[in-house]
């Protein structure tokens, strides 16, 4: 969590020195179909990746000449997976099978981003960027499954590549992994998971 903190100044700082500056800001919306799974402290039952998909609202801000800036968002996200509770016997004896666990979440992204514009003219039709940084999650609704306790939120790191076409269409594909729990086990307290999301986005920004 220090590491992260850290971070979140870092980016903070970068932040404040790009409204002072001629920065290009920039927002529109985002959807897209994400693979998500739940990553167990330890494999106690088969645990299956499960599709979902994202929609929202995703900004930039870049630092003109630079080709360096930030991206943030607010975004809906559907995930979870499915839990084979049934392979154990103190989940089956109360009922308890193949559990579709749905994580209803609001996300808000929050990465450094780097653009490669200086391609001869070649920029306006297509400019590949890279991007990695912290996610911040917020639990919104869920499955009912009593087995489990879910957690208020959880925090994700990851990372990505991209295309922006013709100025305005953005295509992107990332990876993120949780670093603190979103849920746990009633009957065991060690017993904790967190979020795996691979992500395929299309923006447009205005």
């Amino acid at each position: 969590m220090k590491k992260i903190l850290r971070y979140i100044m870092a980016v903070t700082l970068c932040l404040g020195a790009a409204l002072t500056a001629d920065a290009q800001f920039r927002y529109g919306p985002v959807v897209g179909a994400t693979v998500s799974n739940l990553h167990f402290r330890q494999d106690l039952v088969t645990v299956k990746s499960t599709p979902g998909f994202q929609a929202g609202l995703l900004s930039e801000l870049m630092f003109p000449g630079i080709g360096f800036g930030i991206d943030f968002g607010l975004i809906y996200n559907l995930g979870g997976a499915k839990v084979n509770l049934g392979e154990r016997l103190m989940w089956s004896s109360q009922g308890y099978g193949n559990e579709r666990l749905m994580l209803h979440q609001l996300n808000i992204p929050f990465h450094l981003r780097f653009k490669y514009t200086n391609l001869g003219g070649t920029e306006e039709v297509v400019a590949p960027f890279v991007f990695v940084g912290p996610d911040f999650n917020f639990n919104i609704a869920h499955s009912r499954c009593k087995a489990m306790e879910y957690a208020g939120g959880d925090v994700m790191l990851g990372g990505g590549i991209g295309a922006e076409l013709f100025r305005h269409w953005q295509v992107s594909a990332s990876y993120n992994f949780g670093v603190t729990y979103t849920l746990r086990g009633k009957l065991l307290k060690d017993w904790n998971a967190r979020n795996r999301v691979w992500a395929l986005n299309v923006a447009y920004l205005f």
